[in-house]
């Protein structure tokens, strides 16, 4: 399974009830979306630092927590809370609510927000780096998730153990797409069958750049992600080797992507040899490293293949035959 990467208002605005910011979850600055031309700085929050707007229509802030079906004995995980909008929601359903958040002014909104009320109990503040914060026992996880970071955050989250039931997530419109694509589409990708190897994707609602204070440049879609239970016992970073490859020429045939690319070959043939070497298993002098990957790719039926048309379990198949022969991509 992959392991946690880390990554890196139109006007002096107080967030008001019902406003909801994205961003601030990350180190080094964590944008939300792309920024705004009419974005200023904010004194108060410091909210141009992390590229944040805030996003204003109270239907989408409710119909994200409903539709995580929140239930009394849960715990829930919430990326970027932000002045807290979405987190007296969750706190009213959730037995319990820990969040991550990288501001500590907006940490210490949140904290005065429920001080004197009975949440306050329910609600554990972490100040800090998602990416680099160690996540405890979660159920369910909400985000308005800072888009710089949507991608290790989404990895860090299918890694995690115990198996969260499901995760709520909101995320550039493209992005979304793209976790959603499927094979033969425009916009499958190596993100695609990386996410779709290990979950189940469903998109939720999409939302205006108009529900933004002030409007991003891009549009948002929520989506609903759904751990496979249990998980398939396939190393990632293998998965993952097989899918820079042939993603990185996705509309060319397979076989250009193992001899076409710069030091693929070379890259293989030394995992091979080091893999040789600890089975002590002798190589034949007489057969080249390059007519092995041949016979993989004609064994399996791939050669003339597109990684465009490619599912996960072709994907798996390809790479099963590759394991055969000692060949492997990580």
């Amino acid at each position: 399974m992959p392991k946690a990467i880390s990554s890196k208002l139109s006007r002096v605005h107080q967030p008001a009830a019902g406003d909801v910011r994205l961003g601030s979850a990350s180190g080094g600055g964590s944008g939300s979306m792309a920024n705004s031309s009419n974005t200023t700085k904010n004194p108060i929050f410091n909210t141009d630092r992390f590229g944040q707007h805030i996003l204003k229509n109270p239907l989408v802030a409710q119909g994200i927590v409903d539709k995580a079906n929140l239930k009394s004995t849960e715990t829930v995980l919430e990326v970027g809370p932000g002045t807290g909008n979405l987190t007296v929601r969750i706190l009213e359903k959730a037995k319990k609510t820990v969040v991550v958040e990288m501001d500590p002014r907006m940490a210490a909104e949140l904290n005065k927000r429920v001080q004197g009320k009975p949440e306050r109990r329910k609600l554990e503040v972490i100040i800090g780096d998602f990416c680099k914060t160690e996540l405890p026992y979660f159920d369910v996880c909400i985000s308005n998730t800072p888009y710089q970071i949507s991608s290790p955050l989404v990895f860090k989250l299918l890694s995690h153990r115990p198996l969260f039931r499901v995760a709520i997530l909101m995320f550039q419109r493209e992005f979304a797409l793209r976790l959603l694509a499927r094979p033969g589409s425009a916009l499958w990708c190596r993100l695609s069958a990386n996410v779709q190897l290990y979950a189940k994707v469903d998109h939720i609602m999409k939302v205006s750049r108009n529900s933004f204070r002030p409007p991003p440049q891009v549009e948002s879609s929520v989506v609903r992600i759904t751990p496979l239970n249990p998980p398939p016992q396939i190393r990632f970073e293998e998965f993952d080797g097989l899918a820079r490859i042939v993603f990185s020429r996705r509309n060319k045939q397979i076989r250009a992507c193992f001899f076409g690319a710069r030091g693929v070959l070379d890259m293989m043939e030394k995992n091979w040899r080091t893999w040789c070497a600890e089975k002590e298993k002798e190589i034949d002098p007489k057969v080249s490293f390059a007519s092995l990957v041949d016979n993989v790719l004609r064994d399996t039926g791939y050669t003339n293949s597109r990684a465009a048309q490619l599912d996960i379990d072709d994907l798996l198949k390809l790479l099963a035959a590759f394991h055969e022969e000692g060949i492997h991509l990580a």
